[in-house]
């Protein structure tokens, strides 16, 4: 008779045996993204204790199934350094915060989402994250719209603790389980392209893929969001132009990465110049001019610890300076600078935003440079998304926590396999032939 295994080492053996499966690797891939997403429902639900409970759990689960999948995993020159050396320096931002201990909570929370991104990436594939982010967002949408349909239409009436405000009946703006319509707004777009990359690798049944595609549209329409009317139209000429790069032949395609880059830069520099002027064009409910008294506060905060910042806290903390006095003159409850930038250049100086500006870029350059030479349409998944993160961080601060900080995660460690030099590095150091032996 074999011997009996210790007391709890069955029951870990069997959990990770689960995990370390493939329906189980993806089953967990899609409960991280899913969740990720809907931090704002469990907050509700459960308050912040909740939402720690949630990461710890999904963390601990997460690094099982890497235990498990170890050998199948490439580790050398995955993780993208920038994405480390950003992180690190949140985290050293700690020693010189003006609150340690709401700092120490902000870099866990943004290391615990972190740590899950990079789970997904190392254990899934591109399509295999598609896929996962796809069946997530099919979930999250269609709870979200049935939610508003029988708070708006059945009842009638505003459900305020999950912040529903029941405006269905009336053509939104709804804003599901996400906790604003920005939000929603902001994962349906993440949604809407992960649902088309789906329906043309044909992943999914047509008829999912059709139904997919206008929950996600009517949903977009609904929430009302005038951000996302600026990065629905860059998303658009985005696509545009990867689809143009990607027909045109090879030998034409630096020449055209070169013009696309150039007309990037002019128009950028216009826009700049012009803000006042699309700000007010773009104004809805005096939203964006709410947002341009918010970034003003925020500009003039910034100069007064240049380098370091106030430190790293993610979402702003009420009680933390300088967010109360922000609020205070503003006479509101803002709990980001709603703008990524910004954001990052308050709470972690000019070094900081140094180096997510290393990251984003990288990070779209790498996932552009593959969308327009791989031949696989899966792979203008990482730089839409990419652009959809890099429109959206001018007017939210999303990609900063949760689930657009793990979406950006995702798409750093996706474009760096094939691209990092450490990757490179290590596939020559392999085919050098061995050195003989004296």
């Amino acid at each position: 008779m074999s011997r009996p295994d210790p007391i709890g080492a069955t029951p870990i053996r069997q959990l990770r045996e689960v995990l370390t499966g493939a329906p189980g690797v993806q089953a967990l891939a899609v409960t991280i993204i899913g969740w990720s997403f809907c931090v704002p429902f469990t907050q509700s639900l459960l308050g912040w204790a909740g939402v720690a409970a949630g990461l710890a759990t999904l963390c601990f689960l997460a690094a099982l199934m890497l235990i498990g999948r170890r050998e199948y995993i490439e580790w050398g020159g995955v993780i993208p350094l920038t994405v480390l050396a950003f992180v690190g320096w949140c985290t050293i931002s700690v020693i010189w915060a003006t609150s340690p201990a709401n700092s120490l909570v902000g870099a866990a929370y943004q290391l615990g989402f972190g740590f899950l991104a990079a789970a997904v990436a190392l254990s899934r594939d591109t399509i295999q994250v598609v896929r996962a982010v796809g069946t997530a967002m099919r979930i999250l949408l269609t709870a979200s719209l049935m939610l508003e349909i029988f708070s708006g239409i059945l009842l009638d009436t505003p459900v305020p603790f999950l912040k529903i405000s029941g405006t269905i009946a009336s053509g939104g703006p709804i804003q599901g389980i996400f906790g604003s319509r920005s939000f929603l707004a902001f994962a349906t777009m993440i949604a809407l392209i992960s649902f088309v990359i789906e329906w043309r690798t044909r992943s999914v049944p047509k008829p999912l893929a059709g139904f997919s595609i206008s929950l996600a549209v009517m949903c977009l329409l609904l929430s009302r969001s005038p951000v996302m009317i600026f990065v629905a139209i860059v998303l658009g000429i985005a696509s545009a132009a990867l689809y143009g790069i990607r027909k045109a032949p090879a030998e034409r395609r630096p020449a055209l990465q070169w013009i696309l880059l150039s007309l990037s830069v002019i128009v950028t520099i216009v826009v700049y110049l012009n803000r006042v002027w699309v700000l007010t064009l773009l104004n809805a409910n005096g939203e964006f001019l709410t947002r341009y008294s918010l970034w003003i506060q925020v500009w003039r905060l910034i100069p007064v610890n240049t380098m370091e910042g106030w430190g790293w806290t993610g979402m702003w903390r009420a009680s933390t300076t300088p967010y109360n006095t922000i609020n205070f003159t503003l006479q509101n409850r803002h709990t980001s600078a709603l703008n990524a930038y910004l954001d990052v250049a308050l709470q972690v100086g000019v070094v900081g935003i140094c180096l997510f500006a290393i990251l984003a870029i990288t990070a779209f350059i790498r996932s552009w440079l593959l969308a327009s030479n791989r031949r696989t349409v899966t792979y203008t998944w990482p730089a839409l998304i990419m652009v959809a993160l890099a429109g959206t961080s001018v007017a939210e601060s999303f990609v900063l926590t949760s689930g657009g900080w793990v979406m950006l995660v995702i798409c750093a460690i996706l474009a760096s396999r094939s691209t990092s030099w450490l990757a490179r590095f290590r596939d020559t150091r392999r085919a050098l032939p061995p050195v003989p032996r004296e």
